[in-house]
């Protein structure tokens, strides 16, 4: 079963084509949810890091210890405003997990992104 926190890849989903594009992304639907949907809400994550310091933006850095269990292997953004909800059978293998500071931190940016106080 997925959770919350979890890093997957996953076919995401284009925004402005039909198609998608496998690229890894974090879930953030509550563990609750994910138990009893056959859907799960996921944040994608890109190696572009030209919005680096946007309070809606999340870093990964995988040589820092905070970033070493998100098995991601160069730095990369959380993107809490690209948001997408997919079919769990899109995601393909997990392949890390959020530390505990950077889920905080998570929550942090979800909130800037979704304009919640």
């Amino acid at each position: 079963m997925i959770s919350r926190g979890d890093v997957v890849m996953v076919h995401f989903p284009f925004t402005d084509v039909p198609g998608n594009k496998v690229r890894p992304a974090v879930v953030v639907l509550n563990d609750r949810d994910n138990q009893r949907l056959r859907k799960t809400v996921v944040a994608m994550i890109t190696g572009n890091l030209s919005r680096l310091g946007d309070p809606s933006h999340l870093l990964i850095d995988p040589a820092q210890p905070d970033g070493a269990s998100s098995g991601l292997t160069v730095p990369s953004l959380v993107s809490c405003n690209n948001l997408a909800t997919i079919e769990k059978t899109d995601i393909l293998r997990t392949i890390g997990r959020l530390s505990d500071v950077l889920s905080v931190q998570l929550n942090d940016c979800l909130r800037a992104a979704l304009e919640i106080p």
